[in-house]
């Protein structure tokens, strides 16, 4: 039987590490601000945000939520996200996604000033990131090595198999594994013969978005499963993409769905955000 990876748990300990790294900012002058870009009234973007705001007063960041309209044109996103990159106050921000479908969200995003992108995803971080020299990575992307990190595995000469390659979490963690020495297998759409791939893994990243894609007979014994998949069943009820009472019978450690991934994405949006006010304000990622 698995033991299970308390991602709420984890989660606190870096936001109580953040609001350390707040309060050392605030004697210094410094008051870390982020913008939350939300456009339209996506349910489930209204949810991720109230909680974004809820966690950055918890950790002393300022948090400003700026709402356009579900019809605001390319050119109106494009000026507020200009906007912010001019404003001192502004030390990170985000456009809240899914974006409308009439925008050009890559577009949005490629505006977004790289040294205030604490979300990640601006093409400058990403490539940082490729070479070995990350400025800000994609907070769901860091939260799984803080989660994997949390069971006490060493990762180097492990076989990390990484099913799904968006940039927003399978490309990033698969480079982030690359770089603590992990040997590393992404595997997608296209694969042939996943479950053998999934069988080989020591390490099991999911993020595909399709409830119980992985069955839990394919996970090797005493695997470390990390489920970023939520899906939400006709019965309302949320699952991830493995199937989870098969795998924790063979996992050695899994995350739960829910409470495993979700929190640490926002709890490393709050680290970003307080690294880029020590950024801007020339003390360094590790003031």
């Amino acid at each position: 039987m698995g033991e299970l990876i308390d991602g709420r748990k984890v989660s606190r300990d870096v936001l109580g590490r953040v609001a350390d790294r707040v309060n050392a900012l605030k004697s210094k002058g410094i008051s870390p601000g982020l913008g939350i870009v939300k456009v339209g009234h996506d349910p489930a973007s209204e949810v991720y945000v109230r909680t974004k705001v809820k966690k950055a007063k918890k950790v002393g960041i300022n948090a400003r939520l700026y709402e356009l309209d579900e019809n605001a044109s390319q050119g109106q996103v494009m000026d507020l996200v200009l906007r912010l990159n001019r404003d001192p106050a502004t030390h990170g921000f985000i456009v809240q996604l899914p974006l409308p479908g009439h925008l050009d969200t890559d577009a949005i995003l490629n505006a977004v000033a790289p040294q205030k992108d604490v979300d990640g995803f601006h093409p400058c971080n990403l490539g940082l990131l490729a070479i070995g020299k990350p400025r800000f990575v994609p907070a769901t992307a860091v939260g799984i090595m803080t989660l994997i990190d949390s069971t006490g595995v060493r990762l180097q000469g492990k076989h990390a198999v990484v099913v799904g390659r968006s940039n927003i979490v399978g490309k990033p963690v698969a480079m982030l594994l690359l770089q603590r020495h992990a040997t590393v297998t992404v595997c997608h759409s296209r694969t042939r013969d996943l479950q053998r791939h999934v069988r080989d893994a020591d390490v099991l990243v999911v993020s595909v978005g399709r409830p119980h894609l992985i069955p839990g007979d394919w996970v090797r014994q005493g695997a470390v499963v990390i489920d970023v998949g939520i899906n939400r069943l006709p019965d309302g009820s949320l699952t991830g993409d493995v199937d989870f009472d098969g795998a924790i019978e063979r996992a050695g450690f899994i995350t739960p769905v829910p409470g495993g991934v979700g929190p640490m994405t926002v709890a490393h949006l709050m680290d970003n955000t307080a690294r880029a006010a020590a950024l801007a304000s020339g003390i360094g990622l590790d003031g």
